[in-house]
C-alpha cells in the first residue's frame, strides 16, 4: 500500500492499516515501516500520523530526514510542524 502513495502526497498510519486489511492497527504499520532495510525502495517517509505530524523516534534523526524528503517532494509543513492533511493526504488509493 505504501508504494502506491504518489510523490508529494502522504497517508496516515491508520489509513495504510485500514487499506491493508488491518483496521485499528496503525502501530503495526509503524513497526513494519521502521523495520524496513534502508534500500527497500518503499517510500516510508510518505506515512505520517493522524495529526499530520511526523512520528519522531527517540534517539534518531529519522524525523528530520523524513521531513526533508517530504519537503523535497513539495509537501509543506506549518509552523507547528504539521502537514495540512486536507491538502496533502491521499484520499483514495488501492
Amino acid at each position: 500500500m505504501v508504494r502506491r502513495i504518489p510523490r508529494g502526497r502522504v497517508a496516515t498510519y491508520g489509513q495504510v492499516a485500514e487499506l491493508a486489511g488491518l483496521e485499528g492497527r496503525a502501530r503495526q504499520v509503524g513497526y513494519a515501516l521502521h523495520a524496513l532495510p534502508p534500500v527497500s525502495g518503499v517510500p516510508w517517509h510518505r506515512v505520517i500520523n493522524a495529526r499530520g505530524e511526523i512520528s519522531a523516534r527517540s534517539g534518531s534523526d529519522w524525523g528530520e530526514l523524513q521531513r526533508l524528503l517530504l519537503e523535497a517532494e513539495g509537501v509543506r509543513f506549518d509552523s507547528a510542524g504539521r502537514v495540512e492533511l486536507k491538502k496533502f493526504r491521499i484520499s483514495n488509493f488501492k
